[in-house]
Parts: C-alpha cells; structure tokens; sequence
C-alpha cells in the first residue's frame, strides 16, 4: 500500500467516498441498518477520507457534541486495509481539525472490540458497556491539551 492519503471531505465526491466506505462497513460488512446509518449530522458534520492512491479504503467524522467537545463518530476502514494504519492515520488528521475547531476534548463510542485501538491513541474508557445499533460499545474520551 502507497502511502495513506487522509483528506476532509470539503466536495460532494469526497462524501459520497467517505459513505461508500461507511456502507461497506457498517452496512454491508456489520448488518447496521442503513435508516440508522446515515442520519441528520451527515449534512453538518466534518467528514474524512483514506485513500490508497484514489480508492477511498477509510472513514470518519467529526460534529461538535457540545461546547469545547467534539464526537467522532462513522470510523470505519476496509476489511482488506485494516491493521495498516489507516484508522491512526484517520484520527491523527481528524484531531488535528479537532483543534483547530477549538474542541479541548473528544467523545466516541467505540464498539468494544475496537475499544483497544483508541485506547492505544490516549483514549480513556468512561462508563459500562452498551449497545448501539445492536453492537456492543463503550463511551471513550481524550483531552486534546
């Protein structure tokens, strides 16, 4: 794999790529129901793309949760490019935005199989397990300071 290409969705073909990806994974890959997959902060919400040369292989985005607090929320990354540090790759870039968005901290839920990943990235566990979208998860956070 060339070297990992993560750009903000700022054009429509750069978001439809990031919900391609999304729909792969999520949908196709993970049995999430697409009604529950897309929702109303797609249209506002900070989108990021992976590529491999221009095949889009990851996902994510960011939306202020409240004051100071971003969530990340939709990473998602190709069955066949994970464990190549394209999810890294996706939050490095996405929490570098974060800051310049002023966000002072970041909220996910990470399904707890992933929990590991984020932790690795100074993500801290907050709370008991739950499910979303018939997935267990957890609550995880990281102060940007």
């Amino acid at each position: 794999m060339d070297a990992i290409d993560v750009r903000v969705a700022e054009a429509d073909a750069a978001r439809d790529d990031a919900f391609a990806v999304r729909r792969t994974v999520f949908v196709e890959e993970q049995g999430v129901d697409e009604e529950i997959e897309y929702d109303e902060h797609d249209e506002t919400a900070t989108h990021f793309v992976a590529y491999d040369d221009d095949e889009p292989i990851g996902a994510a985005r960011l939306r202020e949760y409240e004051d100071g607090v971003g969530k990340v929320e939709r990473v998602a990354v190709l069955e066949s490019r994970r464990e190549r540090g394209v999810g890294r790759a996706l939050m490095e870039t996405l929490e570098e935005r974060a800051g310049e968005l002023g966000f002072g901290t970041l909220k996910l839920h990470s399904q707890t199989r992933a929990a590991d990943f984020y932790r690795r990235l100074g993500y801290e566990r907050r709370g008991d397990e739950f499910e979303e979208a018939g997935i267990p998860h957890v609550e995880m956070r990281k102060s940007l300071a």
